[in-house]
């Protein structure tokens, strides 16, 4: 059931030892949103603890500092930044039909909580929790507020994609204005500081990237191998699949990463006018009109190919 902004608050205030579910290979936003929500959870005097499949990022510290919460037996399941209970990894299992209130902000959203505030035109979750605090009337703490700038600095490319509202910018702007956060800070890790393997493989981008399609299709696959021999880990990736349309003439770009042996997460990016969600819903997967993902399995030329008739369809 989609509800709104008043349902969400009266549901918030009152819940108990809450669970707050991320997506695996977590990104800003999800984390951002993640610990932003357990602040505002703790102004409420509720426990709360935030879970994930994976282990966060050493370079999201400043937000996980405060530790993941209590241990406690759950009363209330709670998901963030998560279209698909799939996404849930390990805790598909535990929590996946259990999730009673889901903050997200994708249009493939399955509406599978019990409660689903959706506002599929935001920027990023964390734009929503903001807003949501500030409906609610709860303090925003420093450390909330570095929490929700982070996801709608990273979800938005640090405000350069299409996807960038209005409203995030204002939010930034207030964020700056009343909780004297390290904005500069925060974009300089979030997108300048990179690790030497992370240089080295941007250095080969060119390298391997191969276009498809008379030009319209660009991927950028990246094996486990390479990233052993590059002393990388996964999410140091993050960033590479906006380069992937970067090339002229191309539509759609795909940057595939290895999750494990023969399994490979497909991050979608459109140029302009090709809905990829929608291509990867087909496939399994969802997101948004210009970014979206999924995740394949196969030999790495099967993948491609599976990929490139699906795209070659959405053409």
């Amino acid at each position: 059931m989609f509800i709104g902004f008043s349902e969400a608050e009266t549901f918030l205030r009152n819940c108990r030892d809450a669970v707050i579910i991320t997506h695996m290979s977590p990104d800003g936003d999800c984390i951002g949103s993640g610990f932003g929500l357990k602040d505002i959870l703790s102004e409420l005097g509720v426990r709360s603890r935030v879970v994930c499949s994976d282990p966060f990022p050493k370079r999201y510290d400043f937000m996980t500092n405060t530790g993941v919460g209590e241990d406690f037996e759950p009363q209330t399941i709670i998901a963030v930044d998560i279209a698909d209970p799939k996404l849930m990894g390990k805790y598909e299992e535990i929590y996946g039909g259990k999730v009673q209130l889901c903050i997200d902000h994708h249009i493939s959203n399955k509406n599978y909580a019990e409660k689903t505030l959706l506002r599929g035109e935001a920027t990023a979750a964390c734009e929503i929790i903001y807003d949501l605090a500030k409906f609610m009337g709860v303090k925003i703490t420093r450390h909330c507020a570095m929490c929700l700038y982070t996801g709608i600095a990273t979800d938005s490319g640090c405000f350069k994609y299409d996807c960038t509202t209005p409203r995030a910018h204002e939010i930034a702007a207030e964020m700056k204005r009343c909780y004297d956060i390290n904005f500069a800070k925060i974009n300089r890790y979030m997108f300048e500081v990179k690790s030497l393997g992370r240089m080295k493989l941007e250095g080969k981008v060119s390298e391997l990237m191969e276009a498809h399609l008379d030009g319209k299709l660009a991927i950028l696959a990246v094996t486990q191998d390479m990233m052993k021999e590059l002393g990388i880990a996964m999410e140091e990736l993050e960033g590479f699949a906006p380069m992937t349309i970067q090339l002229e003439d191309t539509e759609v770009g795909i940057l595939l990463r290895e999750r494990e042996p023969g399994v490979y997460k497909c991050s979608f990016r459109s140029a302009d006018q090709v809905n990829v969600s929608a291509i990867c819903q087909e496939l399994g997967g969802g997101g948004h009109v210009k970014a979206a993902g999924c995740t394949v399995e196969g030999d790495i030329d099967e993948v491609k190919n599976k990929l490139i008739e699906a795209v070659r369809k959405a053409l």
